[in-house]
């Protein structure tokens, strides 16, 4: 073959590999050397010329050919034997283990997972938002023709809890007709299903998502960073956010190789303007406070895992004290409005019980552990689903609250068809404690039962927001849910009603309109509320 047909034949290649397999430029990175490697073993075998000589083919191979397979068998040491020294857990355990920064040991989970708010529970997770959005998206049949929902993640807007996901090109000739952007994207909210929002435009102009995953050429979000500056720099975890302002973003995390060609470590972000296609780049503490999430979560999976992995090094075959991670990492937001990566942590071998819990901040990779044996995840919800087994309902990715100081999963249980039809707690202390109600109001009535039942009383304390009154009923009237006794009442000087049940107080059973009494109970805008305490200064001798 001609030099110069294979000049453009390796030229045409070399396009495609970097045109779109965009390939790291730097150590650490086997991209580049693997590209390399294809593109010498394609110019070795163009360029090589083959003689016939009694039914055999002769490769003749000029001094370059030679000097090129010596590259390429350096270049396969280079991907197999370099990272092996420079990246074995064999030989670098303990970097691996340090990747995850330095664990705290936290007191209290209760103390950092946020309190329980009736109209605040994350009740729509990510498969129920794409269903809403879904919906929503397909109300539109001209908009729905053209593009489709992307991936939805979590985070706060106007410290409102919001599932938002853009919308994108369903194809290149969709692309090619609007190639300005697809309209806008889709907010769900977290807390209350019914609040569901496409977004089309802002401050009386449209929103166009120009740069995005499903575009083509320069427009397509990956390409267009790593031909603007990024050629060098590891990418990952491309993530749609809004500001409060709601302008919408690509939030990227960058990342270099801690350890040889492993170790991913996060070292700030590259934010995308998704309109405009402006780069910004931030380290980790420049980083805009609405951006929610910079540690990707796979990274903090690997570092936990590894973290837990080598606590005694590579060579602990016996699993003695061995760490792994439950079911993954759920974004929560803990008592200080901050986001965190939450998990259990269990021994080696068992996937039952966690011996542990662990929240990483989402944006500086601060770890905590607290040491308290609980229920994993996944038992919380085969825990959930068994109280209404006869429904056949499915649970929800368990989200953890605290109520009066009780560590709890919160979940949903929907249908088949990936509605929510009722809501589950489970206490994380004793996946055997659990409540299931309509409302979210009832079950948070039937978990407080169950737990008083089980002997291990609801802590009135525990809530500094919390309200005492002497006061006098007017009515009373009882109500059987789920096969508990609840009793609700109203007195004198409140619009309120209270409810509590039996197993809060034996009182209340004999209870009548006139009695006297003494309750507690948090102070909140609902219209019912539950009641923490309850005592009845006409029965027996009161102190």
């Amino acid at each position: 073959m001609k030099k110069s047909v294979a000049v453009i034949i390796l030229a045409f290649l070399a396009f495609i590999i970097f045109y779109f397999a965009h390939p790291v430029l730097n150590y650490g990175f086997i991209g580049l050397p693997f590209a390399l490697l294809l593109l010498i073993i394609t110019g070795i075998l163009l360029t090589t010329r083959i003689e016939a000589k009694s039914n055999k083919a002769n490769f003749k191979f000029t001094r370059v050919h030679r000097f090129l397979w010596l590259v390429v068998f350096l270049l396969i040491a280079y991907v197999t034997l370099v990272p092996l020294v420079t990246s074995s857990p064999m030989f670098h355990s303990q970097a691996y283990r340090g990747l995850i920064g330095e664990v705290k040991d936290g007191k209290e989970i209760s103390n950092h997972i946020a309190p329980l708010a009736i109209n605040k529970v994350r009740v729509v997770d990510e498969n129920l938002a794409y269903l809403l959005g879904e919906k929503i998206l397909g109300s539109d049949p001209a908009l729905g023709s053209k593009a489709e929902l992307g991936h939805f993640t979590i985070q706060k807007v106007n410290n409102e809890l919001y599932w938002v996901a853009p919308l994108l090109h369903t194809g290149f000739f969709k692309w090619l007709n609007n190639s300005e952007g697809t309209d806008g994207y889709v907010l769900v909210s977290a807390t209350n299903e019914r609040d569901v929002k496409l977004v089309q435009s802002l401050n009386g102009k449209p929103l166009k998502i120009k740069y995005q995953s499903e575009a083509f050429f320069m427009s397509q979000m990956e390409r267009y960073l790593y031909f603007n500056g990024y050629a060098t720099t590891g990418l990952e975890d491309y993530t749609f956010e809004i500001d409060d302002e709601g302008n919408p973003y690509w939030v990227v995390t960058k990342y270099k190789k801690e350890v040889g060609f492993g170790g991913n470590n996060a070292t700030g972000t590259v934010v995308l303007d998704a309109q405009t296609g402006v780069i910004q780049e931030y380290s980790i503490t420049e980083t805009p406070d609405w951006v929610d999430r910079i540690q990707p979560q796979e990274f903090i999976e690997n570092q936990l895992n590894d973290w837990g992995e080598y606590v005694h090094g590579y060579w602990n075959f016996a699993n003695e004290n061995k760490l792994q991670i439950t079911e993954g990492l759920t974004l929560v937001y803990g008592e200080d409005g901050k986001p965190y990566w939450y998990t259990g942590l269990t021994s080696v071998g068992k996937d039952e019980s966690a011996v542990g819990f662990v929240l990483v901040d989402t944006r500086t990779k601060q770890t905590t552990y607290y040491h308290q044996s609980g229920a994993t995840e996944y038992a919380a919800q085969r825990s959930a689903e068994g109280k209404v087994q006869e429904k056949g309902y499915t649970a929800s990715m368990p989200v953890p609250y605290t109520i009066n100081n009780i560590p709890t999963y919160v979940m949903t249980l929907k249908d088949g068809g990936g509605l929510v039809k009722m809501y589950a707690m489970v206490a994380i202390s004793d996946y055997t404690i659990v409540g299931v109600g309509n409302t979210m109001n009832e079950t948070m009535m039937a978990f407080k039962n169950v737990y008083n039942m089980a002997d291990n009383r609801i802590d009135p304390n525990a809530v500094s927001d919390r309200k005492t009154l002497a006061t006098v009923v007017q009515r009373i009237q009882s109500d059987i849910k789920n096969g508990n006794s609840f009793y609700y009442f109203t007195v004198e000087g409140s619009p309120k009603i209270f409810v509590g049940s039996s197993q809060l107080s034996n009182e209340l059973p004999v209870t009548a309109a006139g009695d006297s009494i003494s309750i507690s109970f948090d102070v909140d805008a609902e219209q019912v509320i539950n009641v923490s305490t309850f005592d009845n200064l006409n029965l027996g001798d009161k102190k």
